[in-house]
């Protein structure tokens, strides 16, 4: 596994599948768009309401998916020190953040119609909410250092200590009395949705997550080309510092140092 986590590899293993990783998203997408907005019943209560649903819970899922990535990523730099799960944490966060919004958002577009409210302080919402929050919150966090390293230290230990929101997001609607339904899809005996909603609901969940992949590796492979651009730049401008100094010695031991890197 640390032969494939180093930068290189990566790069060259991230750029052949790219092309694959997108045409499927697509596919996924439009598949489950499809089904979704036309091929799925109306439902007997709801409505075309309903399919709210399946943009709302695909993006729930992805929410606490990408949180719990991140933390884990977290987690592995700071035992293992490793730059690019530190990147890769960096580069999930947004994402998280923006499919904890947007199950925000569709979860009030749903609420008004069901409940007569955009928003209340449910246990499910509020534990939402919080996820947001802490999304953003390790955002600003590994931004507000000077050191990127520190930044990176207080972001992993804000993101493995608000891992304990996860279960409470998932397990709220069963230990507390809440507007929110339980439950349909993950739960003991098996999904309560008929299939043909079921089925849309997890083509849409995989286009998701084909989405969150792909935008984590462009925002990897940005960061690590800044990276390797930054280096270069620094290079070259030591060279001609010790070109016009005339220190030889100097200019000699990079070139050697960039010679001895390039093997």
């Amino acid at each position: 596994m640390h032969r494939f986590a180093k930068p290189s590899v990566f790069l060259k293993l991230t750029g052949a599948m790219m092309p694959w990783m997108v045409a499927l998203t697509v596919i996924l997408t439009v598949v489950g768009l499809y089904l979704a907005l036309i091929g799925s019943p109306v439902d007997y209560q709801q409505g075309n309401t309903v399919r709210i649903m399946y943009i709302h819970v695909p993006a729930a899922w992805m929410g606490l998916f990408c949180y719990v990535g991140m933390a884990l990523c977290g987690a592995m730099s700071l035992i293992w020190k490793h730059p690019l799960a530190d990147i890769c944490a960096r580069a999930t966060a947004p994402v998280g953040a923006t499919f904890t919004a947007l199950t925000l958002i569709t979860g009030s577009l749903w609420g008004e119609p069901m409940w007569g409210t955009w928003w209340v302080w449910d246990a499910r919402l509020t534990s939402m909410l919080i996820l947001l929050f802490l999304y953003l919150g390790y955002i600003a966090l590994v931004n507000a250092f000077d050191d990127p390293e520190r930044g990176s230290k207080a972001g992993s230990a804000l993101a493995l200590v608000g891992v304990v929101n996860v279960p409470i997001v998932k397990f709220s609607v069963d230990w507390w009395n809440t507007l929110h339904q339980p439950a349909s899809v993950a739960r003991m005996g098996g999904p309560s949705i008929d299939p043909s909603m079921l089925a849309p609901l997890l083509i849409m969940a995989f286009a998701f997550t084909g989405y969150y992949f792909i935008i984590l590796v462009l925002r990897v492979r940005l960061e690590l080309n800044q990276r390797r651009i930054r280096a270069l730049q620094l290079s070259g401008l030591f060279d001609e510092r010790a070109a016009a100094n005339g220190d030889d010695d100097a200019l000699a031991y990079d070139q050697g140092h960039n010679a001895g890197a390039g093997k």
